[in-house]
């Protein structure tokens, strides 16, 4: 076979559409999560199920998926996940209770472990100057993803409200969260068709024994040159370790591993446990938190996206230039600053229903059958410290349902606020994630590990990611409604802090480096 000097980056966009359908399943939760705790009736912790659920059932299948990738292949194991994913948005939006939704949505979070084997896959046949760009593609597809739902929600959400014929026949008043959770579809069977037009992974083919078709795969992906190189260097590696799952573990969390295992530990935490996916799992809950409505807070997500596309971007420039860890230091510092200042906003908000903002809100359209807006006159004339004590007295005055249900117009109209502190805090810690720990964490997971030891030791870090991921969604809207915004920000920020500590005492450098020479770095006695 001949060399082609793009297949290598064709192979890695195709792998990397994975993760644009993640980000896109992701974040359009983050519009249909109001939708559906309203026709369901849902609890907070209910409603933080339906968001976490993905990632409890990623948590069980990730330690799975690793071995499974290395023992039937990246690309096969790719297919099952893309066709997962397929599954997964045709449940969903034709879901009919909250357990259905709850299900279908646990199918796509099996598929969600395409985000530890598609980094595997594109390092194993990147060159190492180009690594880091190329992982991050997965990375950059993410982010995509996410602006992509956050555009879809905001426009299915204004298309809902307009008087057309098609509107209704559509349904896309009545079903508003349905096609925001259905356009996922289109880019799942995207990924899916293409998947089969692209080769196995020659490292993988090597450990199977396959060097013939390892040697015809790298051909097309360097110079004939570079061929028989590259072929000894993974022969060396291969070599090294040939042991199987337990064992490979056992390894894994012995001498010799424990810098590699340590580094991964402290980025796989660190990425989810700053707050990365309650930003944006929950983007438009939290700017009506700051009072500006449902329809700006939408607005206000896609700028989430934006911004999150861009400083990606700048990322993928920068990683093999500056270096992984720089990036970690200048994002981690980001995220700490950011967080505290939303935690500062919300702490001198205050909340006040008066005379006025009831009269706002007896305009809202059928509010009355909600609840009579005159039985707010027993709230004038206290003004409310926190959020907490604002929403208490809410559902004490109308009850927890009414409360709930309006809860964005009775901030709306009684918050005293500055709300452009907390989307200026909430766009830089979106800037410093996809700075740093965004792309990085994938990038740094695919060279740290040994190539015999790879899918097994990414699927515990990844493992140890998908908890911390789980338990933040989950638990957000009970923190968020039991100790508040000002609270619960401030808890990211001081994780940030801890997590910045650890990345300059604890974190080598990578950049530049073959696999193979990571290899020694990373698994000395």
């Amino acid at each position: 076979m001949n060399y082609k000097p793009h297949h290598a980056l064709y192979c890695a966009i195709v792998v990397s559409l994975g993760g644009f359908v993640f980000g896109f399943d992701a974040s359009v939760i983050s519009g249909v999560v109001g939708f559906v705790t309203t026709e369901f009736n849902l609890t907070p912790m209910q409603s933080g199920f339906v968001v976490a659920a993905p990632t409890l059932s990623g948590l069980i299948a990730t330690p799975l998926m690793g071995p499974f990738a290395d023992a039937f292949g990246r690309k096969k194991v790719l297919i099952f996940i893309a066709f997962l994913y397929l599954m997964s948005a045709f449940a969903s939006a034709f879901a009919t209770s909250y357990t259905m939704l709850v299900a279908a949505r646990g199918i796509g979070g099996i598929a969600f472990t395409s985000l530890m084997i598609a980094p595997m896959y594109i390092g194993e046949i990147s060159p190492a100057p180009v690594r880091g760009k190329r992982v991050s593609i997965n990375q950059m597809n993410i982010v995509l993803g996410f602006s992509a739902a956050y555009f879809a929600n905001y426009f299915i959400l204004n298309m809902s409200g307009w008087d057309n014929s098609w509107v209704t026949n559509l349904g896309l008043n009545t079903n508003t969260w349905r096609w925001m959770l259905g356009l996922e579809i289109i880019p799942a069977a995207v990924f899916f068709l293409a998947l089969f037009m692209i080769p196995s992974s020659p490292r993988w083919l090597m450990l199977k024994g396959h060097e013939e078709k390892a040697r015809e795969v790298i051909s097309t992906l360097l110079p004939e040159s570079e061929v028989e190189r590259e072929i000894n260097q993974i022969k060396q590696s291969s070599a090294t370790q040939k042991a199987p799952i337990l064992e490979s573990l056992g390894f894994i969390f012995g001498p010799k591993m424990r810098l590699a295992l340590i580094v991964g530990l402290i980025l796989g935490v660190a990425q989810q446990i700053t707050g990365i996916n309650a930003i944006f799992f929950y983007a438009p809950t939290i700017f009506e938190q700051s009072g500006i409505g449902t329809n700006a807070a939408f607005a206000q997500a896609v700028l989430v996206g934006v911004i999150n596309v861009i400083f990606t971007i700048i990322a993928m420039a920068l990683i093999d230039k500056w270096g992984r860890k720089p990036l970690l230091v200048l994002g981690l510092s980001g995220i700490a600053a950011s967080m505290m200042l939303c935690a500062y906003g919300f702490s001198n908000a205050t909340y006040e229903i008066t005379p006025q903002s009831i009269a706002e809100i007896q305009k809202v359209e059928n509010i009355e059958q909600s609840f009579d807006p005159d039985s707010l006159n027993a709230l004038v004339g206290t003004v409310y410290q926190s959020d907490v004590e604002f929403k208490t007295a809410l559902q004490d005055t109308i009850g927890y349902v009414s409360a709930r249900d309006h809860e964005s117009t009775l901030i709306k109209n009684s918050v005293d606020m500055n709300a452009v502190i907390i989307l200026i805090g909430i766009l830089a810690f979106v800037a410093s994630f996809a700075i740093s720990l965004g792309p990085v964490m994938w990038v740094m997971f695919a060279e740290i590990f040994p190539n015999k030891l790879r899918g097994v030791a990414i699927s515990v870090v990844g493992a140890a990611n998908s908890l911390v991921s789980f338990s933040i969604q989950f638990w957000f809207p009970w923190e968020l409604a039991t100790f508040g915004a000002a609270f619960t920000f401030g808890l990211f920020s001081i994780f940030a802090v801890f997590f910045l500590t650890l990345v300059l005492w604890i974190v080598p450098e990578t950049k530049g480096k073959s696999l193979e020479q990571l290899e020694s770095l990373f698994t000395k006695a």
